[in-house]
């Protein structure tokens, strides 16, 4: 867990194996995402993606 990174209190995230999540803080550190889909026509939340994971 890195401690150092910021933040971004408009993003907010559970996913604590990112590598861009701020450990104790249920928020991303990143300044901005990017949301995608691995569906051709999306009709579920479960159908869209971050696309700025990354494993930490």
């Amino acid at each position: 867990m890195n401690n150092s990174k910021k933040a971004n209190y408009s993003i907010k995230c559970t996913v604590e194996n990112c590598a861009n999540h701020c450990g104790k803080e249920q928020y991303c550190s990143l300044d901005c995402i990017c949301v995608g889909t691995h569906e051709g026509n999306p009709t579920m939340d479960q159908c869209t993606d971050c696309k700025s994971f990354l494993l930490k």
